[in-house]
């Protein structure tokens, strides 16, 4: 693995990894600013490829189906990503369309694509685990750009122009910082000519501080859509806590594992599915960005079993609060994570996009060994102690249920 800087100061990280038949590579962009309407940002980087000056939309899309080109360009709240999965042999094709699509997009099928965009979210609302992620995220994010949930964007879509989209796009590649992940056969000296080839006139990687406040602190707030053809009643309970690189980010990860997102052995799944029989499915989450994260609990069940629910919530977080953590459970859980985590880098493609995740979050690239070696290292107290800290009563409770 070596890392390098390219002419226009972007940070790069190439890891050979040899006798793999596809190359693997991720373009981060960080997004410093909010997006002046909801939605504008998702608009942009969905017209990135569908034409350029050179082709059309779908010519494009022709040319990535026979050379079989897995080629996306996605945003995120804090950054875009663009990534690309290939045969070896044809790299360099891939990387030159990518290049071509940044570079030289048309932006032409603008009005095409916020009608698609319309129908898609509009069809995604009328899941009720959809609506209730919406409900939520606007909610814990209130005011923030991070808030901007499906039904924001369909508020505010038609009030974005395609000026908007090509202004903030190039805003974006003059201001932000980029980093690049490659993973594959790929020997180092050929990717980095190609890189400079093809990307070494896109606008130099910047350091300069995004303009995005951290969300305010919450306090306790309860929200709920009655949708009257719902089978079940969902519920979802969140409180803001820190993110990556912070000393509680490797014990809020085991926190979560221990809780809800280890499945079958899972604290709630226990509990509240298998012991009192309230749930079709339970979990916990931690998902986290850069400004801000969230450590939230879900439970899908019967209406007449809401409150019964939310109480069981507050008996798992008590506990966890109060009583220590076995070691044998502290141990399992340990291992748990620490083998998803070998599990989420099997692929080129996953390795490429954990890598350049971490360099546009202010990490190392190969951050991952830290955060391993962090894990080894909570406590059972430490545990107990983020739990206090964090799991208390400034939460948002968000619920989709039927009239009862």
């Amino acid at each position: 693995m070596k890392e390098l800087v390219l002419s226009n100061n972007i940070k790069t990280c190439i890891k050979e990894n040899t006798n793999t038949p596809r190359i693997a590579l991720t373009l981060n962009i960080s997004i410093n600013e909010p997006e002046k309407f909801a939605g504008e940002y998702l608009l942009m980087c969905r017209l990135l490829l569908k034409g350029t000056k050179k082709y059309s939309s779908e010519e494009l899309a022709t040319i990535l189906d026979e050379n079989a080109i897995d080629l996306s360009i996605e945003t995120k709240q804090d950054y875009i990503r663009a990534k690309f999965v290939v045969l070896n042999e044809d790299f360099e094709l891939a990387l030159s369309l990518l290049a071509d699509a940044l570079k030289n997009s048309t932006f032409e099928e603008f009005e095409k694509e916020k009608t698609m965009l319309k129908g898609e979210l509009t069809a995604e609302l009328d899941s009720a685990k959809v609506k209730l992620s919406d409900l939520f995220t606007k909610t814990i994010y209130k005011n923030h750009f991070y808030g901007n949930s499906y039904t924001k964007i369909l508020e505010e879509l038609d009030n974005i122009t395609i000026e908007d989209v090509k202004n903030s796009y190039n805003n974006i590649l003059k201001t932000s910082k980029k980093v690049i992940a490659i993973v594959g056969d790929v020997k180092i000296h050929y990717a980095t000519e190609l890189l400079e080839k093809y990307l070494s006139d896109i606008p130099t990687s910047c350091t300069t501080t995004a303009n995005i406040n951290p969300p305010s602190e919450i306090v306790q707030e309860s929200v709920e859509i009655i949708k009257n053809d719902a089978q079940q009643a969902q519920i979802v309970q969140g409180w803001k806590v820190p993110q990556i690189g912070t000393p509680d980010y490797p014990k809020l990860m085991l926190l979560n594992v221990i809780l809800g997102a280890s499945g079958l052995s899972s604290r709630l799944f226990m509990e509240l599915r298998e012991k009192k029989g309230l749930a079709y499915t339970v979990r916990s989450s931690y998902e986290v960005l850069k400004q801000s994260a969230v450590f939230s609990i879900y439970i899908g069940t019967e209406p007449t079993n809401i409150q019964a629910s939310i109480e069981g919530f507050k008996e798992e977080i008590e506990k966890i609060k109060t009583i220590p953590i076995s070691e044998d459970e502290l141990h399992n859980a340990k291992n748990n994570i620490i083998g998803k985590q070998q599990f989420i880098t099997e692929t080129n493609s996953q390795q490429s996009s954990l890598m350049a995740y971490y360099a546009i979050s202010e990490k190392p690239f190969d951050y991952q060994k830290e955060v391993i070696e962090d894990i080894k290292n909570v406590t059972a107290k430490d545990l107990q102690d983020v739990a206090n800290k964090y799991l208390n009563e400034n939460f948002v409770l968000a619920m989709i249920k039927p009239q009862v």
